[in-house]
C-alpha cells in the first residue's frame, strides 16, 4: 500500500461521566452539539480540511450509536479506497485481548493498522473537543523543527490549569518539562490533547510503555513525561484559536450558547473551513415556522415545526413546539415534542422526550440543586402534563 505522511488516530471511547444522563446510552463524542451537529464532526471535519484522509477512529465505550452516525466516513469525504475512515474496537487475537487500558495503549493495540500505511507522522487527537484547526500547520512546523513530537498547546487561566497536562519550554518554545494535571502548575500553558508523533519514536516509545507493568499506559502521565526524560525533540504548537473541552455539563451548555449571537466564539457558517456532519444528508423536510411563533437569537434545524416561542436556544432536527409553548436558553436534542404552553428554561432535553402540556420545565427556585441551574432530561422520556420540575434537576427512567 503507498506510504501515507500522516495518519490520525481518534480517540472517542470516553464515556464523559460528568455528562450525566446525557451520555448514559453514547460516547461523549456522539453527544448532540450545535443543534445539528455531533461533537465528533469537529475532528473529522478539520481532518478532511487539513487533506487528512486516513483515520483510525478508535471506540470503547457504548460505541453503537456512534458508529451508525459515521457510518463509512461519507458525510466527510471519508469513503475512500485508500485510506479513509476506519473503526477500531478492541479485539482478541492468538494471545486473548483486552479493553483498552489506555490512551497510549490504544495505539499500541492498533500497530498494524497504522503499520500498514507505514507514515512518517502520526497525528493523535481527542474526540471530545470542540475547534476548528488546520493540522497541516501544526505538521509543518514539526517537519521544520525536525521534532520527535510536537504537542498543540493552549494558554489558559490559572486557576482552571490544574485540569490540563501542563508544560514549560524555552525561548524556541521546545518543552523542557511536563506534567499532567498539577496540583500547583508552574505555567499556563496546556496540552489540548492534541499531539504529532514521528511514528519511528512513538512505536518504539509504546512497546517500552507496554512493557512497564507499572504504567497506566496514558500519554499525558506516562509516555510524553519518559520521552521528555529521554531527551527527545518535543516542542509546543501554540494555537490561538477557539477551543473547548465540552467535559462537563457547564462547559458543554456553554460552549453551545457560544455559537449564538452575531458574533459568535465559533463560526460555523464559515465557507472556507466547513463542519460536516452526517446530518448534511438527512432527508427531512424544510422547518416550518408557524404565523403566530416568536423565535429570536436561535438555531432552527430541518424537520422542525415551531408555532410557539423560541429565545436564545439550539433546536435540533424532527422538533415539534406546539403553540403557546415557550422555550428559552435551552438545548433541545433531536425529535422531541414540547406540547401546548409547555415552559422550558435553561434545559438540555434528551432524544425523543415528550414534554406534557402545561408543564414547566427549569422553573426558577431561592436555591437551584446545581449551582449552574441548567436541568437535564434523559432520552425517551415522557414529561408529565402540568407537572413542574425545578432548576438544576436531572430527570432520568
Amino acid at each position: 500500500m503507498k506510504r501515507k505522511e500522516c495518519v490520525a488516530m481518534l480517540l472517542v471511547g470516553g464515556q464523559g461521566s460528568r455528562l450525566k444522563c446525557l451520555t448514559a446510552n453514547i460516547a461523549k463524542p456522539g453527544l448532540v452539539f450545535g443543534s445539528k451537529y455531533r461533537i465528533v464532526d469537529f475532528c473529522l471535519s478539520n481532518c478532511i480540511n487539513s487533506g487528512i484522509d486516513t483515520v483510525g477512529m478508535l471506540t470503547q465505550y457504548k460505541p453503537f450509536l456512534l458508529n451508525s452516525y459515521v457510518g463509512l466516513g461519507s458525510a466527510w469525504d471519508l469513503d475512500i479506497d485508500k485510506g479513509g475512515l476506519h473503526i477500531l474496537p478492541p479485539y482478541q487475537g492468538p494471545q486473548g485481548g483486552t479493553w483498552y487500558k489506555g490512551t497510549a495503549n490504544s495505539i499500541y493495540q492498533n500497530f498494524n493498522f497504522i503499520d500498514q500505511y507505514n507514515p512518517k507522522y502520526v497525528l493523535i487527537l481527542s474526540g471530545d473537543h470542540v475547534y476548528k484547526m488546520d493540522y497541516n500547520k501544526m505538521l509543518q512546523e514539526h517537519i521544520d523543527k525536525n521534532s520527535d513530537v510536537t504537542i498543540a498547546v493552549l494558554d489558559v487561566p490559572y486557576e482552571e490549569a490544574s485540569r490540563f497536562g501542563i508544560m514549560s519550554v524555552d525561548e524556541e518554545d521546545k518543552i523542557t518539562k511536563f506534567i499532567e494535571k498539577p496540583k500547583i502548575p508552574e505555567s499556563t500553558l496546556a496540552s489540548m490533547g492534541i499531539y504529532i508523533f514521528s511514528w519511528d519514536v512513538l512505536r518504539d516509545a509504546l512497546i517500552v510503555d507496554e512493557s512497564n507493568p507499572y504504567s497506566e499506559n496514558d500519554f499525558g502521565k506516562n509516555v510524553i513525561p519518559s520521552l521528555l526524560m529521554d531527551n527527545k525533540r518535543m516542542y509546543a504548537y501554540r494555537f490561538e484559536g477557539y477551543w473547548k473541552d465540552v467535559g462537563t455539563i457547564e462547559s458543554y451548555y456553554v460552549a453551545n450558547m457560544e455559537l449564538l449571537g452575531d458574533s459568535p466564539s465559533l463560526d460555523l457558517f464559515e465557507k472556507n473551513f466547513k463542519i460536516s456532519s452526517n446530518s448534511n444528508t438527512d432527508a427531512r423536510p424544510p422547518q416550518y415556522i408557524g404565523a403566530k411563533s416568536v423565535i429570536k437569537n436561535s438555531f432552527i434545524c430541518n424537520g422542525c415545526t415551531i408555532l410557539g416561542r423560541v429565545e436564545n436556544s439550539l433546536i435540533s432536527p424532527g422538533v415539534t413546539i406546539e403553540e403557546g409553548a415557550v422555550v428559552k436558553d435551552s438545548i433541545v436534542f433531536p425529535d422531541v415534542k414540547i406540547l401546548e404552553n409547555a415552559k422550558v428554561n435553561k434545559t438540555i432535553i434528551g432524544e425523543n422526550v415528550v414534554v406534557g402540556e402545561g408543564a414547566a420545565i427549569g422553573t426558577a427556585t431561592k436555591k437551584p440543586l446545581q449551582p449552574n441551574g441548567i436541568t437535564l432530561i434523559e432520552n425517551n422520556l415522557e414529561i408529565s402534563p402540568k407537572i413542574r420540575i425545578a432548576a438544576g434537576s436531572e430527570i432520568t427512567s
